[in-house]
């Protein structure tokens, strides 16, 4: 049986000069639900997110992905183990239709497989909700969707564990709704850590709240928990009568 937790960090430190960005955060992440970290401005989550991706090499401290130690592997590296966050994914191609950007991005692990490629690229696009737009071309679709289909190629390469960092900004309240419910359908397959501004789509979304505040953890928990801890509030939240 799979460990309930996907992955796990342990002390995670980094230190820029003396000034420590992140430090000693330890962190669980639960397998196939959705984690949301949330924190102020400056409160180190893009260095920690950083170190868990392998973009950011830790001061010290260790990442464990199932099991194995992946604290020195780079980035690409951990993608083949079956991690992928939206930064690192590649930028979609504006002069291809939603179809082909899809293809392209299933092709990574699929070219050696035609059949189970076409079929991997329409799957993708009806679980994101974008088969009647396969043939148009990216760069003439809203802000909104395209957002969706960065999402769509990253989805294409069977994540275990998919990094969404502030998916939601820019995106219409309309958009926003229709996140919320993509995201619902996806915590059935893979393990989703959202880093999120919007505390609406973290309450509708997350089954676990962890809270980053001058590089470290402060309260891990539910949301209502989370909400009703004194010191989020005084450092990020406010009272939940203002949230």
């Amino acid at each position: 049986m799979a460990a309930v937790n996907i992955l796990e960090t342990k002390g995670l430190t980094k230190s820029y000069g003396g000034v420590h960005a992140n430090k000693d955060v330890d962190f669980v992440l639960l397998r196939n639900k959705i984690t949301a970290l949330i924190g102020p401005n400056g409160a180190g989550k893009s260095t920690f997110v950083g170190m868990v991706s392998g973009r950011t090499l830790p001061t010290r401290g260790t990442v464990h992905f199932e099991g194995q130690d992946i604290s020195a592997l780079p980035a690409h590296k951990r993608m083949q183990l079956g991690m992928a966050y939206t930064f690192q994914i590649t930028s979609i191609f504006p002069g291809l239709s939603v179809e082909d950007n899809v293809s392209l991005a299933a092709g990574r692990k699929l070219a050696h497989d035609k059949a189970a490629h076409a079929a991997k690229t329409v799957a993708v696009l009806e679980k994101i909700g974008l088969s009647d737009r396969r043939d148009q071309i990216a760069s003439d679709l809203s802000y909104g969707h395209r957002r969706v289909l960065e999402i769509a190629l990253g989805l294409a390469q069977d994540p275990k564990l998919f990094i969404l960092d502030e998916p939601t900004q820019g995106l219409a309240e309309g958009e926003v709704d229709a996140f919320v419910a993509l995201m619902r359908g996806l915590a059935k397959d893979t393990t989703i850590l959202l880093i999120e501004h919007n505390m609406r789509v973290v309450a509708d979304t997350a089954d676990h709240v962890t809270v980053l505040d001058q590089g470290r953890l402060l309260a891990s928990g539910s949301f209502d928990e989370v909400q009703a801890n004194t010191a989020v509030q005084s450092a990020y939240l406010g009272t939940p009568a203002n949230v």
